[in-house]
């Protein structure tokens, strides 16, 4: 399923750009034309996920394709995640995300994708929602605002981005307080060393900062970080909520 942009669609290039929103001041109309576009980007993701499960979101690089260990440990890691009961939520673009989503699909789990237009990024055909955005910063709203844990795949810019932003989110008291996992000993190793020997040895984070993270490469040690928030959840299997649902007459 895929939502399509309602009446404010057709407005122009320059009010919906989100170039042209950081490169300084604007028309009053076109400042005013752009905000409805990001109120309604805001709006759209809302309802889309009002009713969705409680989701996990996986950040991860698009650039690693199915021919990569990255690609299938991913997709291994999203199953076992699904398997908890959890929506799995990603960018819903190629690579990482493809394989997130694509794990979530193969045990029957729920699958969404909060896509983003910038051309090289296609969605990929594992999702069973994928809600559109033009504005990184309002599709970054969604894809924290209905998860219950933060797993960071091999990535670069982006996914580091998304990374620092819930720790602050965390750190600021603005988000609640949960899992953050680098999934990747080799890969984010070098990252939580300089985290610890720098920023922390500097006086610039504190210890609980660093305590949020969990670098693992066992799916058992992300299971374990988020099978107690699936049990107050009432979470259930998608098995299990297959084999209880009631039978449609």
């Amino acid at each position: 399923m895929t939502l399509t942009p309602g009446p404010l669609g057709a407005l122009t290039d320059k009010a919906t750009s989100e170039a042209q929103l950081l490169t300084g001041r604007d028309s009053r109309t076109q400042e005013l034309l752009r905000v409805a576009r990001i109120s309604r980007e805001f709006i759209q993701g809302f309802r889309a996920l009002h009713f969705a499960p409680p989701c996990v979101t996986f950040f991860g690089s698009a650039r690693f394709g199915e021919s990569t260990p990255h690609y299938a440990a991913a997709r291994e890691l999203a199953a076992e995640v699904a398997k908890l009961g959890f929506a799995v939520m990603t960018g819903g673009g190629p690579g990482l995300m493809e394989a997130s989503n694509r794990g979530a699909k193969d045990v029957g789990g729920a699958s969404y994708g909060a896509t983003i237009d910038i051309g090289r990024e296609p969605a990929n055909r594992y999702v069973d929602k994928r809600i559109p955005f033009h504005y990184f910063f309002a599709r970054k709203v969604v894809l924290v605002k209905y998860s219950y844990g933060f797993v960071h795949l091999p990535g670069g810019f982006g996914t580091l981005d998304e990374m620092y932003g819930a720790l602050t989110l965390m750190q600021t008291d603005r988000l609640g307080e949960f899992p953050v996992i680098l999934y990747g000993t080799k890969y984010w190793g070098g990252m939580v060393d300089w985290i610890s020997t720098t920023l922390l040895s500097q006086g610039a984070i504190v210890q609980a900062d660093i305590d949020r993270l969990l670098l693992t490469d066992d799916p058992a040690d992300v299971v374990a970080a988020l099978a107690p928030i699936a049990t107050r959840l009432n979470l259930k299997s998608p098995e299990v909520s297959r084999m209880t649902a009631p039978t449609q007459v």
